[in-house]
């Protein structure tokens, strides 16, 4: 749970999204992040418990996805593809933020928003065809052959994978260099949670969901 005693660029780094909240209040997460959240909200005139309810609203735990076929689709729509899409725009903003600003720093990710802008687009296609078609013939106990589409999905879910090794090595497995400051270091842990958050939503999918109507279970 966030405390008005923790410093704001604390909260960024640890908490993935807590950099759009900042940025919607006008807070200075960056160069002015090393005071407490109560004196940056008194600064910009905010009421902090509005900012912490906004914070602690990211960081509900996970609870477990349900098994059944008619709950965990409903479960991946909402802990997944809305998250994702939701959580993709800032990290690119951040990536381009750092990209320009430290450009000539050795460490500096090159390329990682390109990469990213990349993910968010090929992504939403992938998310729009399963919302479309494919998730809801499942809802509908699967009136037809599911194989040919289901293929589909996990020939694009290898193509992300192989995204994710290159994010992973763009990012140095998510560690930011000595010196970093907060919106890079904030960067890289939005960029493990979007590691995270999609790798067990393939595995969702992938071991779960799918077997299930294409002859794997």
């Amino acid at each position: 749970m966030t405390t008005q005693d923790q410093l704001v660029r604390d909260i960024a780094v640890e908490l993935p999204g807590a950099t759009a909240v900042f940025r919607r209040h006008k807070i200075d997460f960056c160069c002015k992040g090393g005071v407490p959240l109560k004196e940056a909200a008194e600064h910009r005139g905010v009421d902090v418990g509005a900012v912490i309810s906004e914070l602690d609203a990211l960081q509900g735990e996970d609870a477990d996805a349900p098994s059944e076929t008619h709950d965990l689709i409903p479960y991946i729509l909402t802990r997944y593809h809305e998250v994702h899409l939701r959580e993709f725009p800032e990290a690119i903003r951040m990536a381009r933020r750092v990209e320009a600003v430290h450009r000539e720093a050795a460490e500096c990710p090159h390329g990682l928003g390109d990469l990213l802008a990349l993910m968010a687009h090929e992504l939403e296609e992938h998310q729009h065809k399963e919302e479309q078609m494919l998730f809801p013939a499942m809802l509908n106990d699967a009136p037809f052959d599911l194989s040919f589409p289901i293929g589909r999905m996990l020939m694009d879910h290898e193509d992300l994978g192989e995204q994710l090794e290159t994010l992973g090595q763009l990012t140095t497995d998510f560690i930011p260099p000595p010196g970093a400051c907060t919106t890079w270091r904030a960067l890289y842990a939005a960029c493990q949670k979007l590691d995270t958050d999609l790798r067990m939503h393939m595995h969702l999918e992938n071991n779960i969901l799918f077997p299930r109507f294409s002859g794997g279970s």
